[in-house]
C-alpha cells in the first residue's frame, strides 16, 4: 500500500456553481514515494500515441497514454476503444489507497504521460455514457507540476477556476461537475520534465 499521509490530509469538497464538486489535496503521497513510483511508472508501462477522432479526422494525441483495469472493462472516447487487461502491482496498490480517500471503488485508470510542456490536453468533460450520470474521478499527479484548469460549459456561470497540479497530488471530481464544467491542462513550454497523471473512473459494461 502507498505512503499516504493520515486522515488529516483529508480536504473538503469544494462546490462549483452552477453544479459539481471538487477536492484537492496536494501532498496525498509523499514526495519521495511519489519520485520512485513516477520513475517505476516511466518505465514499466507500455507508453504509446494513439490517433484520436477529432473535427472530423484522426489526429495523433498531444501526449502518450496507456490504460489498465478489471478484465471485460470498456472505455472509449475520441474514436479510440481501450480495454481493460488487468492491474500491474504498482496500479493495483495505488488504486486501493485511492478507493479508501475516496469511499469509491474503480475499475478502470487512464494512464497520461506529458513528456514535457509541449504535450497538453485540450478542453474537455469526462461525459462518456459508461461513466455514468455524475462520475466520481480521480486523478493521480506524479512528476512535474503543471496547471488544471476548469471553466463552465457553454451557456452556463461561473469563473475560471485553476489548481497547480504538484507531484504526489490527488484531485477528485465529482456529483454533476461534468455536465457544467470542461476541463484542460494547457502547455506550459517552461517545463522541462514529464508529468504522469493517473485518472480513475468506474465504468460500466
Amino acid at each position: 500500500m502507498p505512503d499516504v499521509p493520515d486522515n488529516n490530509s483529508r480536504t473538503s469538497p469544494v462546490h462549483l456553481p452552477p453544479g459539481g464538486t471538487i477536492s484537492y489535496t496536494e501532498r496525498w503521497l509523499s514526495s519521495d514515494h511519489a519520485a520512485r513510483l513516477c520513475k517505476q511508472l516511466l518505465e514499466s508501462l507500455h507508453w504509446r500515441q494513439l490517433p484520436v477522432y477529432l473535427f472530423g479526422r484522426w489526429i495523433p494525441q498531444p501526449r502518450l497514454t496507456d490504460f489498465h483495469g478489471d478484465p471485460g472493462t470498456c472505455y472509449s472516447y475520441a474514436g479510440l476503444d481501450l480495454r481493460g487487461r488487468g492491474w500491474p502491482g504498482p496500479l493495483a496498490e495505488l488504486r486501493e489507497a485511492v478507493a479508501l480517500h475516496t469511499g469509491q471503488r474503480f475499475n478502470t485508470v487512464l494512464c497520461n504521460l506529458y513528456r514535457n510542456g509541449n504535450d497538453y490536453m485540450g478542453w474537455h468533460a469526462d461525459d462518456e455514457r459508461e461513466l455514468g450520470r455524475d462520475p466520481i474521478i480521480a486523478s493521480v499527479s506524479l512528476g512535474a507540476s503543471r496547471r488544471f484548469l476548469l471553466r463552465p460549459r457553454r451557456g452556463e456561470r461561473g469563473e475560471r477556476r485553476e489548481f497547480v497540479l504538484a507531484s504526489g497530488s490527488l484531485l477528485v471530481m465529482a456529483g454533476d461537475l461534468q455536465h457544467h464544467w470542461q476541463h484542460q491542462l494547457p502547455k506550459a513550454l517552461r517545463v522541462g520534465e514529464p508529468r504522469i497523471n493517473l485518472t480513475f473512473r468506474q465504468v460500466s459494461g
